[in-house]
């Protein structure tokens, strides 16, 4: 295990005060802070090495370039993927699906098909679908969710037709914490040759992930809940997928041969990536993933699920708490009693807590449990068991003021 005191030197924003109490920061399913490592490695680059990558001949340009392409081989070592061609860059997990919704929507969806998405996804996977099934004339499906907060497969099963085309899937839902069975998920579609999405946004910041030992068709992410900045994310595609799919934006970088007649895309992975990137952000996240790699990530998920029952057992000292869902993978959702959530996050930000309120971008999750919204706290590497006692206090002070 790492020294957590050492962990928390490497993020400055944790030492601030709140109305005059300590930072509690468990909001991290939102975004996470970032090392002083990640700043530093983006503020050198600014200073030292900025310039355009790519095509450029001066000394800069290649610099730039070589980091570039350094952090996409950072980034495939860090999911395991078997080729740097199978990395895109996008500005987030909301960027990689819809870039996915609409350069799979083109070559491989048609009147009558059929998608399917999970109870427990995030807008950002439900959306793009349902835009994709406007415009195409498909069916959007869903797997049905059991009141324990799981998927049910049996249902699934039942959903999958000579019709399914795509199956989109959380891989740990943010507002409950629930560790989808992503391994049977992925097989059962198989079996029926269909593909399948998952979304790592809650997934690969709190666990090792490898995505050709999950044989996923399509993985997505965001740097800024991995320690990186905002404004970056990766679409992981197998290569057979991504050859026959159409670009998603057309413009420079993407491009091999241009005339007002015709024009020939450029090779994976930049046939889906138009325009400058920005190359300053993927050398960050690169940073941020290294980062993880030498804390070993295995001792990261050990830490948080350490933490997440130490919190659940002091939640269990709280009169009137209802915890939703079963699994709880660094994130646990709650109410207190008749307190409104918005309430209660109010007012513990008063105390320097800082939780996220409300639906967390999962209407259909939510009225799927007949409730508006929540308080969620939701854990990372450099969280500790004071600042879960912080949190059981101060709902307990706040319950108090409610009777």
């Amino acid at each position: 295990m790492y020294d957590i005191n050492q962990v928390r030197a490497d993020f400055p924003i944790l030492a601030r005060q709140i109305y005059g109490h300590p930072l509690v920061y468990l909001d991290n399913a939102a975004t996470t802070q970032k090392p002083r490592q990640v700043v530093e490695a983006m503020v050198d680059e600014y200073y030292n090495v900025n310039a355009n990558v790519h095509r450029g001949v001066h000394y800069l340009s290649q610099q730039a370039t070589d980091l570039h392409e350094a952090s996409r081989e950072t980034v495939r070592q860090f999911i395991h993927a078997k080729s740097t061609n199978e990395i895109l860059f996008t500005r987030g997990t909301t960027e990689s699906i819809n870039l996915l919704a609409f350069s799979f929507g083109e070559a491989f969806i048609h009147s009558g098909d059929e998608i399917i998405v999970s109870t427990l996804e995030h807008h950002s996977n439900i959306v793009p679908w349902q835009m994709l099934c406007q415009r195409k004339d498909a069916v959007l499906k869903v797997i049905p969710m059991n009141d324990d907060g799981r998927l049910d497969l049996e249902a699934y099963e039942k959903l999958l037709s000579e019709k399914t085309r795509l199956v989109c899937c959380t891989h740990v839902s943010n507002v409950l914490g629930t560790l989808n069975p992503v391994h049977d998920i992925i097989r059962i579609a198989h079996e029926h040759d269909v593909p399948v999405l998952i979304d790592g946004a809650q997934s690969v910041p709190h666990m090792s992930v490898d995505v050709t030992a999950l044989d996923c068709d399509f993985f997505a992410f965001s740097g800024h809940k991995v320690y990186g900045p905002t404004g970056v994310g990766v679409l992981y595609g197998k290569e057979n997928w991504l050859d026959r799919m159409p670009p998603y934006q057309g413009g420079g970088e993407m491009i091999k041969n241009v005339t007002f007649e015709r024009t020939t895309y450029n090779a994976l992975p930049y046939k889906f990536e138009a325009g400058t990137p920005d190359y300053v952000a993927t050398h960050a996240l690169a940073t941020a993933l290294d980062y993880l790699t030498a804390l070993g990530m295995e001792n990261v998920h050990t830490h948080e699920q350490q933490l997440t029952r130490y919190t659940l057992q002091r939640m269990s000292e709280i009169e009137g708490l209802h915890i939703y869902g079963q699994d709880h993978n660094s994130v646990i959702s709650f109410q207190v009693g008749n307190i409104h959530h918005l309430d209660l996050g109010t007012l513990l930000d008063r105390l320097g807590i800082a939780v996220r309120t409300g639906h967390h971008c999962a209407e259909p999750l939510m009225r799927r449990l007949g409730i508006e919204g929540t308080v969620r706290a939701s854990f990372a590497l450099y969280n500790t068991q004071e600042e879960v006692d912080a949190l059981v206090e101060g709902i307990q002070r706040v319950a108090k003021m409610f009777g």
